[in-house]
């Protein structure tokens, strides 16, 4: 029974198939796999969707954050756009499942974790995304709270603030509420626009500190090698970090990719170049502050309070715009997608982006925010070796056991092949469990930091070679002869 069909390397539902998973309690509208016409997403849209994501607060932070660790600004920008090449890898090769096959990042986890099981890496990612959600609220609140201070008596109004910070929250989970399709619209026109004011900030700082010189001049504080790696290792771990969540939950976006190509060159352009510019900037013009003010001014929104009220008005609407397309796309999608799944008859993709905003207070984003320490080694690193042993299961599940070869039918039953044993596939969670427990271990085991330095690494590699050894032989693994029975395929190359 040919239940799907490939075309161009993209694989969809028959009507057959889609009357077998339509009464699926796991199937949704938001949750099905998308339609050839809905493979509408070009390379430009990949490319704005990473420039939008790329070009926040939290990216201006972390620079600054690696800066006031001892780095000098070429140590911060190649740790940051080395982290960004290693997590683009992850990125593209679990962005080929969600192209292929149009399916949603939950629905993929099924594959490796089971009906059930899929839950736990979906909500994993969901509470990672509703962090993140949390701390660029914040951050963009925090940025509106300093300009409208500077240009109004916003000071005096009692817990301005919790209100700036409230008020941007609410307008945050407003536009998620709208959905992907409303994201890629925003993404499409915001790209060039903050393009250009990141530039004119550059400019800005480059004419009033009179030349690059003076703006770079500040020499790394370490004196030795020894001293360097110290920092250089967590610092890399936060910096692939940084995107470790979106390396999971990419399906999400390239389920609407036309092509494999349009997806490929899209991200790989957008993404290292446009963080490390991006970070570059932030070193730039925080270096810059010292030769203008006598003092090194990390928040962005501090600096533009200098500036006449237009260029605050102005800048206001760069701060809001940064934030906003960072955040629809990069931290609610998941996690609304992990709630829609939990009940996928019951709850939807806008009560899931409600609850993820609710969530996204719980976590208390402006106490990971007091310090670069709690933002760099807590945040980032935790949960760096959290996520790092899923991506590993997640490549080596299509890439090394299945060989890109999926019954999608399957992923919407809940005994179906893909249910393992009552739900859960036990080898995945074993697989996962070690490749965390091995890093958290060697954190506090004297002689072995530097395993705990590099866990999203390491703990990827451990739970990849684990999950391809113990899933070897498994009966879920469909020949190239089963695959072709329920897939129509102009060629083999098709296939793969």
């Amino acid at each position: 029974m040919k239940t799907q069909t490939e075309s161009g390397g993209i694989v969809t539902l028959t009507k057959e198939g889609e009357k077998l998973v339509q009464d699926s309690p796991l199937y949704n509208e938001g949750l099905r796999p998308t339609t050839q016409a809905e493979h509408s997403w070009s390379s430009y849209n990949f490319a704005s969707l990473w420039i939008g994501m790329s070009i926040c607060l939290p990216t201006y932070a972390m620079a600054a954050g690696l800066i006031s660790l001892g780095m000098n600004w070429w140590q911060a920008i190649i740790t940051i756009i080395l982290g960004n090449c290693i997590v683009l890898i992850p990125i593209l090769l679990n962005s080929h499942a969600g192209t292929k096959f149009g399916i949603p990042y939950p629905v993929y986890a099924r594959l490796w974790f089971g009906s059930k099981g899929a839950h736990i890496p979906a909500v994993a990612r969901g509470l990672i995304g509703a962090g993140w959600f949390g701390i660029n609220c914040w951050f963009g609140g925090a940025a509106i709270d300093t300009l409208l201070m500077s240009m109004t008596g916003w000071a005096s109004v009692p817990g301005h603030l919790w209100i700036a910070f409230f008020g941007f929250w609410l307008l945050n989970v407003y536009v998620a509420y709208r959905g992907p399709e409303a994201i890629k619209k925003m993404e499409a026109w915001a790209a060039p626009v903050l393009i250009i004011m990141s530039l004119a900030l550059l400019v800005w700082a480059l004419t009033k500190a009179g030349g690059w010189g003076p703006m770079l001049s500040a020499p790394s504080k370490f004196t030795s090698t020894g001293e360097f790696l110290k920092v250089f290792f967590p610092a890399l771990t936060g910096a692939i970090a940084f995107w470790a969540t979106m390396a999971l939950n990419i399906p999400d976006f390239c389920r609407y990719a036309k092509s494999q190509k349009a997806q490929i060159v899209g991200q790989s352009v957008s993404l290292p170049t446009t963080m490390g510019f991006f970070s570059f900037i932030g070193v730039a013009v925080a270096s810059a502050t010292v030769v203008i003010y006598g003092e090194a001014i990390w928040d962005p929104a501090a600096v533009l309070a200098k500036f006449s009220a237009f260029a605050i008005f102005l800048g206001t609407i760069g701060i809001v715009l940064a934030t906003l397309t960072t955040n629809v796309a990069a931290n609610i999608v998941a996690p609304a997608r992990a709630v829609e799944n939990l009940a996928p008859r019951r709850l939807t993709y806008e009560a899931g982006a409600i609850i993820a905003g609710v969530v996204s207070l719980l976590m208390q984003p402006w106490y990971i925010l007091e310090n670069f320490g709690n933002y760099i080694f807590l945040w980032l690193g935790t949960y760096g070796a959290l996520l790092g042993p899923i991506d590993g299961i997640a490549i080596a599940d299509y890439w090394l056991v299945r060989k890109r070869r999926i019954h999608l039918t399957e992923l919407y039953k809940v005994d179906g092949m893909y249910s393992y044993k009552s739900g859960f596939n036990s080898r995945a969670i074993w697989a996962m469990l070690i490749g965390i427990a091995i890093p958290f271990i060697s954190k506090y085991t004297p002689g072995l930091n530097l395993i705990w330095d590099n866990a999203w690494t390491i703990g990827l590699l451990i739970s990849l070679a684990l999950y391809t050894w113990m899933m070897k032989n498994d009966s879920t693994i469909l020949s190239v002869k089963d695959y072709e029975k329920i897939t129509t395929a102009a060629s083999k190359s098709q296939a793969s």
